[in-house]
């Protein structure tokens, strides 16, 4: 018989436009149970560049050791399902019975799947978790957590309403230079952060197209009404289908891709789980080619605790497509000097100054210089091109799901940077200052 709780969670998750068959929710009661020495199967939901380029490396320097192994894909898309099947040919990390599904139903409804990476756009991760974990299934899924408060909220309530192992891939928090400058932080030896300042700049008129495989994709490949899922119906569009992140609402572009990354740190660090206020601004200024993300943005975030307004600071963000220097930057201020994530050093620079101290009958306040202790990383195969962070953080998710431990970056991480993003973005499109309710969890506007 079913419960009230599992009748709203269904209902719940189906206006969502997540499948809640029978499938769906048997599979959790058919799930093998792992021992030790039991193989992992992993299914690919969405054959992505990122996941050919990162995941699937990472996941390879791993797959021996820890006894895991990609099974099948599941792709609206039957030239990525081809090309999975292809990619994985030969593969020791593969089964040799790779299979291939049209869609998350036909995958998740399989026995033979104990967990998934979800790499698909960004506006589905949120509810690609969502149903995976309804299905009982671990779940390693890419950033940004969600493009929507009320995405966010589904995949969050569905994830803590199950004792799934799920990662977010907000890989910084398995870097050993990050855990670093927390526990310095978190010492207090660093002192109270009044500042953070972090840049993301590229100058690239190619990010994120795809203009070959636009001109060369058809609907009837693909199963467009599946992919917009819960976003309004319009007609066909390869460049949506393709170029997704340089489109609203199916990405935020510039929040969700690369601010989703640092203002994480903001949250690990302070302890904080949301900004109090956003404003932004930005626009198209240099690359005019039909998309509607902008390629220049900023955003001034205040943080602090929700109890005391006399405490808090400032996080200062910007990011640029049209010139690439400063590059990729985060530095933390304290009144003592600063931590910088470029180059892992701690040291006075901004730092008070005796001379300026002595005048106001304060001492001198200036950090040590000194750098962050990495500590050991694993070894990168020069042969795979993962990155060191990605494949520490796939390792922490293999681990995890051994020792049913929570990740490095449970979902609530996930949700979190979303606020974040989904603050800046309304801030951007609206023009007002966003605010965040922490007791409804909701945005507010000035």
């Amino acid at each position: 018989m079913t419960s009230r709780r599992d009748f709203l969670k269904n209902t719940a998750l189906a206006s969502a436009g997540i499948a809640v068959g029978s499938n769906a929710f048997s599979a959790a009661s058919y799930r093998r149970i792992l021992g030790a020495n039991d193989r992992v199967r992993v299914g690919i939901i969405g054959f992505s560049d990122r996941f050919r380029s990162s995941l699937a490396p990472s996941f390879s320097e791993h797959a021996k050791e820890m006894n895991f192994e990609f099974m099948g894909v599941s792709d609206l898309w039957n030239r990525r399902r081809d090309e999975a099947e292809a990619f994985m040919k030969g593969k020791p990390y593969a089964s040799n019975e790779f299979i291939k599904a049209r869609n998350n139903e036909e995958l998740l409804a399989r026995k033979d799947v104990d967990a998934v990476i979800i790499s698909t756009a960004d506006f589905q991760h949120a509810l690609h978790c969502a149903e995976a974990v309804k299905s009982g299934r671990d779940v390693y899924v890419e950033k940004p957590f969600a493009e929507t408060i009320e995405d966010a909220k589904i995949a969050l309530k569905a994830v803590e309403s199950s004792k799934q192992i799920v990662q977010v891939g907000s890989q910084r928090r398995s870097a050993p230079n990050y855990w670093a400058a927390y526990e310095y932080i978190k010492s207090g030896k660093f002192g109270d952060i009044t500042t953070v300042e972090m840049t993301w700049n590229v100058n690239q008129p190619g990010r994120w197209r795809r203009k070959e495989l636009v001109s060369q994709i058809r609907k009837e490949d693909t199963d467009w009404d599946r992919f917009l899922m819960n976003r309004p119906k319009v007609a066909w569009n390869p460049r949506f289908y393709l170029e997704f992140r340089l489109f609203y609402p199916y990405s935020s572009g510039i929040p969700g891709q690369w601010m989703a990354h640092q203002i994480d740190t903001v949250h690990w660090f302070s302890g904080l789980d949301a900004p109090r206020n956003v404003v932004a601004n930005g626009g198209i200024y240099t690359w005019k080619d039909g998309r509607t993300n902008v390629d220049t943005f900023s955003a001034a975030f205040e943080y602090g605790p929700v109890d005391d307004k006399s405490k808090g600071f400032q996080v200062i963000y910007s990011s640029r497509f049209n010139n690439e220097a400063g590059g990729v930057k985060e530095y933390y201020y304290s009144n003592g000097g600063m931590i910088n994530l470029d180059t892992n050093k701690i040291s006075s620079e901004g730092g008070l100054q005796a001379k300026d101290a002595k005048s106001m009958g304060l001492q001198a306040n200036l950090l040590p210089e000194m750098s962050l202790k990495a500590g050991d990383k694993i070894a990168t195969d020069a042969n795979t091109g993962s990155d060191p962070m990605t494949s520490l953080h796939m390792r922490n998710w293999m681990d995890c799901i051994r020792s049913r431990k929570e990740s490095n970056a449970p979902a609530r991480v996930g949700f979190n940077h979303s606020v974040a993003n989904i603050m800046a973005t309304q801030a951007l499109h609206t023009g007002k200052r966003v605010n965040w309710d922490t007791k409804k969890k909701e945005i507010v506007l000035s």
